[in-house]
């Protein structure tokens, strides 16, 4: 019965492990795009984050499919106690990496020009998207490794390379974008050039370096403890009596078809960030004749800012995701059904525990934080977050219910709520920007409508497969009165702590309050259970405090 607890509670001690190493590489993510936004400015975080569109999506491809893919494959046989089969499932991953890796590579690379230019009207990025090639191949490889581990019940290895790879990016990032900037602003100045684009062109490639050396030094790390837990590998291998030796064919097979639904289903959930970027610009360019300037910075702020700090909570709800499919994968070879139930109930309220304050707190912050992080120099940005923020709470529950779906072996189900809520999103945004003429906004309102009609479509398949129903009170209501108090009191004690202490002092009280009236109005309505608590990193210390203080 205590294994069982155990085992109940571990893939949210896993999922926090991994939720709190993605938070901090958000965090270092953030403090580090402070001054590389400063350098490179709006326009160089336009022609960047074209990059970055295109980079992402190639890399779904290539490596992000394969830690989700890879840790299905080998939690499955683990259950069954198929050390060696999980083992050959990682070397037949690998070999796969290597040569999808290399091809995602080379084609990020020769088709710079094409997919910058032509796709997304912005040919100053060609260079960024060249740079980022080699951690297409690097990531594909770093991929097969973080799913072995994840498979085999640990996050600790993902969680660690995750903070070294921010810091080496960050580190890189800064650096050079503030030399290639001076690089390319002295061009700029010996042909003569006002105003010209070299500066931002050449920062923002700059900052794309830092995230080719950092995910090297990731993969670097992932290497050396592999080698460190070798002989531990080779030994529960040498102790399977259970195994038939599966072919590599096999194994290949088995991977290949989890990968495609995967790659499908993220594929298109993430495709809509190159499509928002290619239609927006089309429509404003081409349509509206539009300033070219003024574009850039708008979607330049809308990436850059607005989505940069929405990201940050959405990356809960990705850890969940990576942590919550294994163990759903366990519990359907056992046969285990409401086992399944309450994983998904337990992850489901984690990821609504942090996404619904999240995006009450950028709703009444959001001005605030723009100005601490020195951000609010166009009018549009505050409003952003003021239209926008809930899109947290709806990419972190469509996100996690991707990985459901997916861990209950229902992988083509989000491919087609993908589709449709793309379909459906498209066509959205082009009557918002073209006929309602709302330019940036109407990106964030079906940019939002997007994760609301996953969610929906979503839900309505968890429910007729896993027959789950959804508990409403502690999951969503909760949350939603200790948010609106806590939104609430910040946004009325901002002002007259504003007029005395400034902006910036000002501003980090709030935040700090803001996380302890938010955590006070969850234990006083019973929001959250002391079993839950424990299950989180340092949960069992964090109980003790609260049960010397009386407030559990």
């Amino acid at each position: 019965m205590g294994n069982k607890k155990s085992s109940k509670s571990n893939y949210i001690m896993q999922g926090g492990i991994l939720a709190a190493a993605s938070i901090i590489s958000r965090i270092i993510g953030l403090l580090y795009r402070l001054p590389v936004t400063n350098i490179i400015t709006d326009h160089g975080n336009d022609y960047y984050s074209a990059a970055y569109e295109i980079y992402n999506v190639v890399l779904l491809i290539s490596s992000y499919s394969l830690p989700l893919a890879v840790s299905k494959v080998v939690s499955a046989r683990v259950a069954l106690g198929e050390h060696r089969n999980a083992w050959r499932a990682f070397k037949g991953a690998l070999y796969m990496s290597l040569i999808v890796g290399a091809a995602g590579s080379a084609l990020t690379f020769f088709g710079a020009g094409f997919f910058t230019g032509t796709l997304l009207n912005t040919p100053e990025s060609e260079l960024c998207l060249k740079v980022l090639a080699l951690a297409v191949f690097v990531m594909a490889v770093m991929g097969v490794l973080r799913g072995y581990f994840q498979g085999m019940g640990t996050m600790m290895p993902t969680a660690i390379s995750q903070i070294i790879e921010q810091m080496v990016n960050a580190v890189v990032s800064i650096a050079a974008a503030s030399y290639l900037y001076s690089y390319g602003a002295r061009l700029d100045a010996a042909a003569g050039v006002t105003n010209g684009k070299s500066g931002a062109i050449y920062g923002a490639a700059g900052s794309t370096l830092g995230t080719s050396l950092g995910a090297a030094a990731g993969l670097l790390f992932l290497i050396l403890v592999m080698l460190m837990y070798n002989r531990i590998l080779q030994k529960n291998i040498r102790r399977d009596r259970i195994s038939q030796r599966e072919s590599y064919c096999s194994i290949l097979r088995v991977l290949v078809l989890t990968i495609v639904p995967v790659i499908l289903s993220t594929a298109v959930y993430n495709i809509s960030g190159i499509i928002d970027q290619g239609v927006f610009k089309y429509l404003m360019l081409d349509l509206q004749k539009a300033e070219k300037s003024t574009v850039e910075i708008y979607w330049g702020i809308y990436v850059g800012k607005y989505k940069l700090l929405t990201n940050v909570p959405i990356a809960v709800a990705s850890a969940l995701s990576a942590s919550t499919i294994p163990a759903l994968t366990r519990a359907r070879i056992s046969g285990e059904w409401d086992e399944m139930r309450r994983k998904t109930d337990g992850a489901i309220r984690m990821v609504m525990l942090i996404c619904i304050p999240s995006a009450f707190g950028l709703t009444a912050l959001g001005e605030p934080i723009l100005d601490l992080l020195s951000w609010n120099s166009n009018s549009i940005a505050p409003k952003l977050f003021l239209m926008g923020s809930a899109s947290v709470i709806f990419y972190g529950l469509s996100t996690l219910t991707n990985g459901i779906l997916q861990g209950i072996d229902r992988m083509r189900i989000p491919v087609r709520n993908a589709v449709i809520a793309l379909v459906t999103h498209l066509a959205l945004l082009i009557v918002l920007v073209q006929f309602c003429h709302l330019h940036i906004y109407g990106v964030v309102l079906s940019y939002m409508f997007f994760a609301v009609l996953m969610c929906i479509l979503n839900g309505i398949a968890i429910r007729k497969h896993l027959d789950y129903h959804q508990e409403i009170i502690r999951t969503f209501l909760i949350p939603g009165v200790s948010s609106l108090i806590m939104a609430l009191a910040v946004w009325l004690l901002y002002s007259p702590l504003h007029k005395v202490l400034g902006v910036r002092i000002s501003t980090v009280i709030c935040l700090v309050l803001a996380v302890l009236i938010y955590g006070f109005f969850i234990l006083l309505l019973h929001g959250i259970t002391e079993e839950e608590l424990r299950a989180f990193p340092k949960g069992r210390a964090l109980v003790r405090i609260l049960k010397k203080i009386r407030l559990l």
